[in-house]
């Protein structure tokens, strides 16, 4: 009989931890068979570790587990993948804005021979603001990175244990566990849900990690920064060329005198902040080389609660 594990990352979500495992106790685990919950405690702040383990006492199929500090989603997300034993594993948010009967509809698709399921986003229940700014990042994505991608966007997937086992090899830091799952190409399907706004609870996804999100895809996923700098020096250097044709025509021909301090300190500004930019660009690729070079665990376990009640210290 396959065995299906639910991997949570939680992020100070003690306001959401019991009413997230009552909700799915009472809408699919009875109808799942075999199955572990396994929750990864990412640095919280709060006392959801503490939660989590109360809610093991009811539950042995409950697996916690603790980083030793806050290491981001991605490296939650990795962790929870080493830890589980299932035969496949779904991604579940801590928020409660996706129903949880949507893992019932992604392991059907599982057992049909799907490796990876995407759950898709039809509509999302949130302010204008955050519809208008994810959605430019996912037509980011689409343009430049990964055509696939729907445009309601992907937080939500399950995937087979032969591509768990794939990304564990990849080891990526600094990088989009969705992304990666979509870059692999293992036969997959799309089921479309309704994505509620959250009610219970104070979202931690700040504009920093948004913004180093998009900075991630860029850098991870394409060479569109390196060739914008390359396509924008060349079309520099034409225009230079052009204008000191320009220049000089005029001068032989009109006589006018070569002035303009004013206008040459703006093209010089503007150059030198270009300048910047693209040696920014490098700083980026040149700081995820370093990272990967110095081969450190993209997250460190601290501690596992398992089905044996065992304690493991352990890292990636």
């Amino acid at each position: 009989m396959s065995k299906i594990s639910i991997i949570v990352p939680v992020y100070w979500n003690s306001d959401t931890l019991e009413m997230l495992y009552e909700d799915m106790k009472a809408k699919i685990l009875d109808k799942l068979g075999d199955y572990e919950i396994v929750f990864v405690d990412d640095g919280s702040g709060d006392n959801s570790w503490e939660i989590m383990n109360k809610i093991r006492e009811r539950d042995k199929n409950v697996v916690c587990t603790r980083l030793s500090r806050n290491f981001g989603e991605h490296a939650a997300l990795l962790a929870g993948l080493s830890v589980c034993t299932g035969d496949c594993a779904v991604t579940k948010q801590a928020d409660l804005q996706e129903d949880s009967t949507l893992i019932l509809d992604m392991y059907e698709s599982w057992k049909r021979g799907n490796k990876v399921v995407l759950a898709i986003r039809r509509s999302r229940d949130e302010g204008a603001v955050k519809k208008f700014f994810a959605g430019m990042y996912y037509r980011i994505v689409r343009k430049l990175i990964n055509k696939d991608m729907p445009k309601g966007g992907c937080d939500c997937y399950l995937v087979d244990r032969q591509v768990i086992e794939v990304l564990e090899k990849m080891d990526e830091k600094n990088s989009s566990l969705t992304l990666q799952v979509m870059w692999l190409g293992f036969k997959s399907e799309k089921i479309y849900f309704d994505r509620k706004n959250r009610e219970v609870g104070k979202s931690r996804w700040t504009f920093s990690k948004k913004f180093k999100l998009v900075v991630d895809s860029m850098m991870s996923f394409t060479y569109v920064p390196l060739r914008f700098m390359e396509v924008t020096g060349v079309l520099f250097g034409i225009c230079a060329i052009i204008g000191m044709i320009l220049v000089i025509h005029e001068k032989i021909t009109e006589g006018t005198p070569i002035l303009g301090y004013a206008s040459l300190m703006c093209v010089l500004l503007f150059s030198s902040g270009l300048i910047l930019l693209m040696i920014g660009i490098i700083g980026e690729y040149v700081w995820r080389a370093l990272e990967e070079s110095r081969n450190r665990p993209p997250f460190v376990i601290d501690t596992v609660i398992n089905n044996t009640n065992s304690i493991e210290n352990d890292n990636k």
